[in-house]
């Protein structure tokens, strides 16, 4: 029988991820399965011995009658162990093609949005050694690169959450011993042992329900070693990011004369456009090499435009193409917009207007700003009921005190230079 995991030693994978709040306050995603359920009684644990407070968050997709029954009954038996839990559920999820990824997106749009409610930033998951395995094997099935190979992240961010994964070099069966040993039973998803999906089929095929086996060992050093290598890369190209390319508040970024790395456009595209998918790595790499010559052939970059600084300065801009930019939105309370800039959280909401871009109306702030044509014509305005432009934050019109009412933030969800990739420092058995 796999070795039961002590409470010092989910400690110690757990001490890597912080620094955490004083006292400490950890979201737990819990499904009611014997990773999770061990999961949250280890960091429950946790959180009491340095004075902190943890919630237990259990996520009903909505797509089985009994799966109301079941979230219930994880939540009592949360309560039961003197953890707090909330049921969320889901009433958009439909079965259908792609219906885990759909899922996974919901799952987590909604823990996030629970945590935010919660004043909660540092959200844990219970993933451990056999998922990261799983994960390398399906994106080597896809034929990804040495970054996919690196498989889940120890640490990774949304706009206003931390996810955590301190179990990722934990043997599933360790955990369940742990349960054991306490006397705790769990039940599990039926879906995840369900043949339609790809994880489940794996899961079958490795025939290792324990995740000690050699391969799954093999597999999580693996993803440890590829985490390590992607992680330098990353700090990398922060630092080659830092030093060469300027990120301008109303959207747009001025990359130095060419070449670049093809990491650096690849990451400065993604903030502009805030697209998931780029032109392909050949066709990067073709572009970041030279340029100008990219210019001069007109090469699409989904969603981007590149062209010359001008009087900006030396080197090349990268700006939104106004032709790809979102529609308005309602003037909301923390509203988005393109992908690019938001609303402060505090700002309340304002009624019957909009956030959009400024369009043909660029040309009336010529005058008033040095900024090219293709910029002006991406910025965000503020329109109210008649479609008059209230105010243009980026060039604080019409005055100061309009704009601070109306702010508007660039604050793309994929930062060019992010943290960069936390896996593993060891695989661990």
């Amino acid at each position: 029988m796999a070795q039961p995991i002590t409470g010092p030693e989910f400690a110690s994978y757990l001490a890597p991820l912080g620094p955490f709040g004083t006292p400490p306050r950890l979201g737990l995603a819990v499904s009611g399965g014997g990773d999770s359920l061990a999961l949250a009684v280890l960091a429950a644990e946790w959180a009491r011995a340095h004075g902190g407070s943890v919630l237990a968050f259990i996520v009903d997709h909505g797509l089985r009658a009994e799966a109301a029954t079941e979230a219930a009954g994880a939540a009592a038996m949360l309560a039961g162990l003197g953890i707090p839990a909330r049921v969320l559920t889901l009433d958009s999820l439909t079965p259908g093609a792609s219906l885990p990824a759909r899922a996974r997106t919901a799952r987590l749009a909604v823990l996030e949005a629970a945590c935010r409610e919660a004043g909660i930033i540092d959200l844990l998951l219970g993933h451990h050694a056999a998922d990261q395995a799983e994960t390398v094997i399906m994106r080597q099935l896809r034929g990804s690169g040495p970054a996919g190979l690196a498989g889940m992240p120890a640490i990774s961010e949304t706009a206003s959450v931390r996810l955590l994964r301190p179990l990722l070099g934990v043997a599933p069966g360790r955990l369940r011993a742990m349960l054991m040993a306490r006397g705790l039973g769990w039940a599990e998803d039926p879906t995840n042992a369900d043949s339609r999906f790809t994880r489940a089929r794996l899961r079958r095929a490795r025939a290792d329900a324990a995740g000690s086996g050699p391969a799954t060992r093999a597999l999580s050093a693996a993803a440890a070693a590829d985490g390590a290598a992607r992680g330098e890369a990353e700090r990398g190209l922060a630092e080659w990011l830092a030093g060469a390319v300027l990120i301008r508040p109303e959207g747009f970024a001025r990359m130095p004369p060419g070449p670049w790395p093809p990491s650096a456009l690849a990451a400065v595209l993604r903030m502009i456009t805030g697209a998931g998918y780029l032109p392909g790595p050949d066709a990067i790499a073709a572009i970041a090499a030279a340029p100008g010559e990219a210019i001069a052939r007109g090469i699409s970059l989904g969603g981007a435009l590149l062209r010359p600084a001008g009087r900006l300065g030396p080197g090349f801009l990268i700006c939104r193409e106004p032709a790809a930019v979102a529609a308005r939105v309602p003037a909301a309370a923390g509203a988005g917009w393109d992908g690019r800039f938001r609303r402060p959280a505090n700002q309340p909401a304002l009624p019957g207007e909009t956030i959009g871009a400024l369009g043909a109306e660029a040309r009336r702030f010529r005058d008033i700003s040095d900024l090219p044509a293709v910029v002006l014509e991406t910025l965000p305005a503020y329109y109210g009921v008649s479609g008059a432009i209230i105010a243009l934050p980026a060039l604080i019109w019409p005055d100061p005190r309009t704009v601070a009412e109306r702010s508007l933030l660039f604050h793309p969800p994929r930062p060019a230079g992010g943290a960069p990739f936390r896996g593993l420092a060891i695989a661990r058995s």
